[in-house]
């Protein structure tokens, strides 16, 4: 059954696509670009600076400050590093990081890579990090925490809120090493392979008491698989077949980006039992002037699919769980979970200064369907319709480098996002 606020968010993605093909039908004809500027060239005009020099690379680093109830007060630093080689047609390369600790004794420390080498004919991709963490978990399926294990809080975004319910906080060390290698064996198709690792180690269970009894999902699907509810490790090879268009990864105006990724976790590797997990993805760039690229709207779509009990349950295809952790503004990352997992965004970008200014938004929707085998619930019985709107300012041209802020809402949840780039 489809809830009046899912008929309202619908209405609002479709007044957007709409006001967007109107403008793509009366896009201007007129064939010279915008001149793109950035924050530097605008802070050396406030100078009378001459412009700089163009560079091929950029490094862009920023505080990272917040306070939740979850985490305490965090501070730290974040960053990003885009560069290309020397070849005129090298495609920009990235790297991002952070490191931030916590009051509540929390450490989070990731990289991800994303690297073409050899005049775009090797490229890398890579997940690394290491979370001394406090996470909560609600249960399978996309309409969790109804009829879950729980009768608790519901945690929105970080910020505790007594709206829901069923929310199930736990604490656990989360040691990622995720890296692939692929070729280019036709133009912008790429073959390759990579290793995968999640180890989830110190598991603690806040809301557990097997005395009362008290039982969490966690604790009952561990224990119906026979995984330790402490730790558990899934290690595997990774083989994956890539199309990449776009003309910038770090900040696409036109392209498609398609990828198959099919990882197979062994138990001579070290994994409990001998699992597979499917991962799908696209996205693709529109352009909507011919005069100003940062003109478009965008398609991201998602899908990940395992056999039901064969992963740990925190391993399980959940929301925000992507490479970027970037999936589901409007929702707090983990949020819905699943053996499968469906995920589709798209986003209107426009700019909001004049022709070459360094301001522009974004319009955006998603919507989310996970499955809950215990229930019998499949993949689109419940939908989870997220939306929202956010700001950028372009920091690097060069790279294509935004600063952007974003403010997301869905079902009795709503949340802030900062970061580099773009979402995808």
């Amino acid at each position: 059954m489809i809830s009046l606020f899912n008929k309202i968010l619908f209405l609002q993605f479709l007044a957007v696509l709409l006001f967007s093909v109107s403008v793509f039908a009366q896009q201007e004809t007129i064939k010279d670009s915008c001149e793109q500027k950035d924050l530097p060239d605008i802070i050396r005009a406030w100078r009378h600076k001459p412009p700089k020099p163009p560079k091929s690379s950029s490094l862009f680093l920023v505080p990272a400050i917040s306070s939740n109830p979850a985490t305490g007060f965090a501070l730290g630093l974040a960053g990003q590093y885009a560069f290309k080689g020397k070849a005129k047609e090298s495609l920009y390369s990235s790297i991002n990081g952070s490191a931030t600790y916590t009051t509540k004794n929390q450490f989070l420390f990731q990289v991800k890579n994303n690297i073409f080498l050899k005049n775009n004919n090797l490229f890398l991709t890579g997940d690394w990090r290491v979370f001394l963490f406090s996470q909560a978990t609600y249960g399978l399926g996309t309409n969790s925490p109804e009829g879950g294990a729980l009768d608790y809080q519901f945690n929105s975004n970080g910020w505790e809120s007594t709206d829901d319910s069923l929310a199930q906080p736990m604490k656990y060390d989360h040691y990622r090493f995720h890296q692939s290698i692929a070729w280019q064996v036709r133009k912008s198709f790429y073959l390759g392979f990579g290793y995968n690792l999640d180890f989830m180690n110190n598991i603690v269970d806040e809301r557990l008491d097997t005395l009362r009894p008290l039982y969490t999902s966690h604790y009952l699907y561990s224990r119906k698989f026979d995984f330790n509810t402490e730790k558990y490790l899934v290690s595997g090879l990774s083989f994956t077949a890539m199309y990449d268009s776009r003309d910038n990864l770090v900040n696409p105006y036109k392209g498609i980006f398609a990828s198959f990724n099919w990882r197979l976790n062994p138990e001579f590797l070290g994994s409990k039992y001998n699992a597979n997990l499917l991962s799908l993805e696209w996205r693709s760039y529109h352009r909507l002037s011919a005069r100003n690229p940062r003109h478009l709207i965008a398609f991201w779509g998602m899908g990940n699919f395992s056999k039901y009990g064969k992963l740990p349950y925190l391993i399980l295809p959940a929301l925000g769980y992507d490479q970027r952790g970037r999936a589901g503004r409007g929702y707090t990352q983990g949020r819905f979970r699943g053996t499968n997992m469906v995920y589709t965004e798209a986003e209107y970008r426009f700019p909001l200064s004049s022709c070459g200014g360094i301001f522009g938004g974004v319009l955006f929707a998603n919507v989310t369907s996970t499955t809950n085998p215990n229930i019998n619930e499949k993949l689109f019985t419940y939908f989870a319709p997220g939306y929202g709107f956010g700001l950028r300012m372009m920091v690097d041209k060069k790279s294509r480098t935004n600063l952007q802020v974003d403010f997301g809402f869905g079902k009795k949840s709503s949340g802030v996002y900062f970061g580099a780039s773009e979402t995808f």
